[in-house]
């Protein structure tokens, strides 16, 4: 038999298998995709929160003018993740605010200071510019650190670029506090008195607040 014969051949072979396979077996039906299980709705651990005081005065080529006079009010303001407690006793744990440690005194992204004046914050004086705040929580007593570094993850700390450490005041709350919170309370100004704007700035999570003073300028 020649070549081409033997091709012809098993040509005719497969074809008249493929028929009866065809014909003798059904065909399976296309199976339908997976189908993807429902996502459900969860809150985040940690949400976004701000805080500001407005001031009603600019530094404008080395004296102070009336912000009325300008386009507004310079602003001095903190934005930072606000973590909540759900049940745990933060302060000391060693995941979430550990003792001689520095802390991102918030959560996710570095905690954000922005002010728009010269400011003193205790005995320190801090240039208008934008910073990142982190504690340092000790059972001696806590200080602030103010950092130079900006937009960083909060636990990338670099202490080479820190401005100052500040010692703060602390106390004992009667009741925990759940959700991280920050506050700049401004002092009450009285009758007609030329003292430039000044507070208190303070935060406090589970038991325990901290605090020091803050002033506009030196």
């Amino acid at each position: 038999m020649s070549r081409f014969r033997l091709l012809a051949v098993s040509a005719l072979s497969v074809a008249a298998f493929g028929m009866a396979g065809a014909q003798g077996q059904p065909v399976p039906a296309p199976q339908p995709a997976p189908q993807r299980q429902p996502v459900t709705p969860r809150v985040a651990q940690s949400t976004r929160a701000s805080v500001e005081a407005l001031i009603n005065v600019r530094m404008i080529g080395g004296n102070w003018v009336p912000a009325a006079t300008l386009a507004g009010p310079a602003r001095i303001a903190i934005e930072y993740g606000q973590p909540h407690a759900r049940g745990r006793n933060v302060i000391g744990l060693k995941d979430v605010v550990p003792w001689d440690t520095a802390w991102r005194s918030g959560a996710n992204m570095a905690t954000q200071l922005t002010t728009e004046v010269d400011i003193t914050i205790g005995n320190t004086f801090v240039p208008r510019g934008i910073y990142t705040l982190y504690s340092y929580p000790s059972r001696a007593g806590w200080k602030l650190i103010v950092n130079r570094q900006v937009l960083q993850w909060g636990t990338d700390y670099d202490s080479r670029q820190d401005l100052a450490r500040i010692d703060l005041r602390s106390r004992t709350l009667a009741e925990p506090l759940e959700t991280l919170t920050y506050w700049i309370v401004p002092a009450v100004e009285t009758g007609t008195s030329t003292t430039l704007p000044h507070g208190v700035l303070k935060f406090a999570w589970g038991n325990v607040e901290v605090s020091t003073d803050w002033r506009v300028g030196r």
